[in-house]
């Protein structure tokens, strides 16, 4: 390596339990220059623990980088590279600028992001972003480290995401979920809900029942994004759809004749409250849509529940994943009596 074509970064070393490593930044379009993906089951060279790109991770990232560009956590590298060596003199690590000469052990799909956004504009390479640089590690070592960043540091609860929405910037949100946070809100908020402080946000003292923010979040979402169910048929106010959710519910409440606080009640579980939306979705949106209609007696009307065949949390107890809300939904299916439709304006 020449000294007149290595450049230096300022750097910090770290020695932890089995391995040094030295943190730095590099300016974005040296790292997409000299940082490669070595995909297992398609690269033969040691260290090869990636898998292969998803493009719309990449498209997601591009966007992000053009509009907001914080990657706070370090890019993980595993200097590969024998004919361009890391060197370190004056406190400052020294390399050339040569394709290929580390692999990613974390942040490919980042990188993919950042390469694309670079593309679009040359002014994001000189984006600053951290990196954690392992020196020569073989495969076993790669994988070790790869599994420790993707199974031990897990990612924060998906509830505490859907609630900081309500307060990050808006070109970080997801606008659905966004929305799909504002009704669960309102649903546990107005003291006409049957959920109301039934959903359990952030910091919500752990108790049985209850229906989880990212539980209830992603339920609705499907309803209320962009092109979704509901603006579909032209309901795309916040206010109309949460009356229309609030309406639902309440007519599910009355078919349990005053035994909805009950804890034998499976709409007060995650189960029950996943299959009750995938019945509003399948049969009573295209029902009401039908008749102009989102009245609570028009929803309760169709459904032949009583106290005396009310659904119970028993019978969807110990069944596991999709299996518990298809028995909701399919139940619901079973007691849907609907009336013949007519086609004048809404009415809520």
């Amino acid at each position: 390596m020449s000294d007149q074509t290595a450049i230096g970064i300022p750097y910090l070393e770290l020695k932890q339990l089995n391995h040094e490593l030295y943190l730095a930044s590099i300016a974005a379009k040296r790292l997409a220059l000299i940082a490669y993906a070595a995909v297992r089951g398609v690269d033969e060279e040691s260290g090869a623990v990636q898998r292969l790109l998803n493009q719309d991770r990449i498209s997601s990232i591009k966007e992000f980088t053009q509009e907001v560009g914080d990657f706070p956590s370090s890019l993980v590298l595993n200097w590969t590279s024998k004919d361009n060596p890391l060197t370190r003199k004056e406190g400052r690590l020294y390399f050339e600028d040569v394709k290929h000469s580390a692999q990613l052990i974390d942040g490919q799909h980042r990188l993919a992001g950042i390469r694309s956004a670079i593309a679009e504009n040359p002014a994001i390479g000189e984006l600053e972003i951290p990196v954690a640089i392992y020196n020569q590690l073989d495969t076993k070592e790669c994988a070790d480290i790869f599994l420790s960043i993707n199974t031990e540091q897990r990612p924060v609860p998906r509830s505490l995401v859907f609630d900081l929405y309500g307060i990050a910037s808006d070109k970080l949100v997801d606008p659905a979920a966004v929305r799909a946070r504002d009704i669960a809100t309102y649903l546990n908020e107005s003291e006409t809900s049957p959920y109301y402080n039934q959903i359990k946000f952030p910091g919500t003292p752990k108790r049985k029942g209850g229906i989880a923010l990212s539980t209830s979040v992603s339920a609705i979402k499907a309803l209320v994004e962009e092109k979704g169910t509901l603006e579909q048929i032209g309901i795309d106010s916040l206010e109309t759809q949460k009356t229309i959710f609030e309406n639902f519910f309440v007519a599910l409440e009355q078919t349990t004749n005053g035994h909805w606080d009950d804890a034998t009640n499976a709409f007060l579980y995650a189960s029950g409250f996943i299959g009750a939306l995938d019945f509003f979705r399948a049969k009573i949106v295209p029902y009401c849509n039908s008749k102009r209609s989102f009245k609570v007696d028009l929803i309760r009307n169709s459904l032949s529940l009583s106290a005396g065949n009310r659904l119970l949390q028993e019978e969807v107890k110990g069944l596991g994943g999709k299996d518990a809300p298809k028995r909701v939904f399919d139940r619901l299916v079973e007691a849907f009596q609907p009336e013949e439709a007519d086609h004048t304006s809404f009415a809520l």
